[in-house]
């Protein structure tokens, strides 16, 4: 950014200035990390006495307004970033904030997510980790809408999973603002006692370490530990698919999509296998492959099941767009995620419309239309030929209704006098 500027634009402001402050205060940040922070005579030479483009709003700065206000500004400004970074925790740059969310990740994928509440819980966190992956952290910003059209699913739906995961401490609330183009603010973490595998439900595997637990052939990993028996759930292939509409609830549903991204082209599973590590029913199970068979989504061979070659991708399962649109337009709920991302759009227009008449209602009550004060009184002065006809205004400017001003009286006026 230093060299080149804000070529990807992710620091654009409201006008340029804005938009230059931003990217200074970036900068800043930047060069304020601890081990190898900048002195200011580092950094007041890169930003104005280099010709680096990041450093045009600087320049610009010491130009309009001095060479000491630009000092003073520029020295504010690092010493701001060294504060914000000084308690900003352990995470000193983008790759730690990587690992976090990488660790929240795999306590996901070692968590038992039980019935179909369960499920909605982790695809709402699985579309979230890809939110705090973009945003380089754990705190991100994400609508209600927004979570529907990633996970595929109504906004009620939404709105019960985030209060699930909240009272089981997946979440934080950090701010219930939003803005008519930014969501809440959210924060990821990691609860107390999660990644176990959890207890096991009617029907279902017991979790690792509970009494009964004999394991499931295939399950355990090589490593072992707790949540080892829950191995082979890959939430980056769920991110990719659980938003098509071949997985729209009335059609192959979330728990297609869970089962699609526990499936490999070469190392097949059974249908228990994949009940234990879905926390899902057997008869659920056997009742989703029949339909995502029937559909050329899954291969079922000597009791196994695999993904089929079409849908591999590099790493996890790739969102085959010919073969799951069949699927949707054979489950009649094709288009209905663009029907439903229209809607959003609407709400959204009609939300920002609504703060936009709300502003306009709070201004007119703070300040009050009123008349102009008017000290001369109408009928002084003829509007048409300017001329004065009440005598008492004698040697009065009232050209300003509003200020009448005293003016010395003509000689031929003390001469009537």
């Amino acid at each position: 950014m230093l060299l080149e500027g804000d070529v990807e634009g992710r620091y654009q402001g409201r006008n340029g200035g804005d938009s230059g402050y931003r990217l200074t205060m970036a900068l800043a940040v930047s060069v304020s990390q601890p081990g190898r922070e900048w002195t200011f005579a580092q950094w007041w030479e890169a930003l104005v006495l280099r010709p680096t483009a990041g450093g045009a709003w600087a320049r610009s700065l010491r130009s309009s307004k001095g060479e000491r206000y630009a000092e003073g500004k520029l020295g504010q400004m690092l010493e701001r970033a060294r504060a914000f970074v000084g308690s900003s925790g352990s995470i000193t740059c983008r790759a730690d904030a990587l690992v976090e969310v990488a660790r929240v990740r795999a306590a996901v994928e070692s968590t038992l997510w039980r019935s179909s509440r369960g499920g909605v819980d982790e695809r709402n966190l699985t579309a979230r980790l890809g939110l705090a992956q973009r945003a380089g952290g754990l705190d991100h910003h994400a609508s209600v809408r927004q979570l529907a059209e990633l996970m595929g699913c109504a906004r009620s739906t939404v709105e019960g999973s985030n209060l699930r995961l909240e009272r089981a401490g997946w979440l934080v609330r950090r701010s219930s603002h939003a803005g008519p183009n930014v969501g809440g603010a959210w924060s990821l973490r990691i609860p107390e006692g999660a990644g176990d595998g959890g207890r096991a439900g009617p029907g279902h595997q017991p979790a690792h370490g509970e009494r009964g637990a004999g394991g499931v052939p295939g399950l355990h990993t090589a490593q072992g530990g707790p949540g080892a028996e829950l191995a082979g759930r890959d939430t980056l292939s769920l991110a990719r698919i659980q938003a098509h509409d071949a997985f729209h609830h009335f059609g192959h549903g979330g728990n297609g999509a869970r089962l699609l991204s526990c499936l490999d082209p070469v190392e097949g599973r059974s249908p228990q296998e994949l009940a234990a590590v879905l926390g899902l029913h057997r008869t659920t199970v056997r009742r989703r492959l029949d339909r995502l068979g029937a559909d050329g989504l899954v291969v079922e061979a000597d009791g196994l099941v695999y993904l089929p070659a079409v849908l591999a991708g590099p790493v996890g399962v790739r969102a085959e767009e010919d073969l799951l649109g069949a699927a949707a337009r054979a489950r009649g709920t094709a288009g209905l995620g663009e029907r439903r991302r229209q809607a959003h759009a609407r709400q959204r227009e009609g939300y920002r419309m609504l703060l936009e008449l709300r502003a306009r209602q709070r201004e007119e009550r703070r300040a009050p239309a009123r008349p102009p004060l008017r000290l001369v009184p109408e009928g002084v002065v003829d509007v048409e030929s300017g001329e004065l006809l009440d005598p008492a205004w004698a040697g009065w400017d009232v050209s300003d209704p509003g200020r009448p001003v005293w003016v010395e009286a003509s000689a031929e006026s003390w001469e009537a006098a």
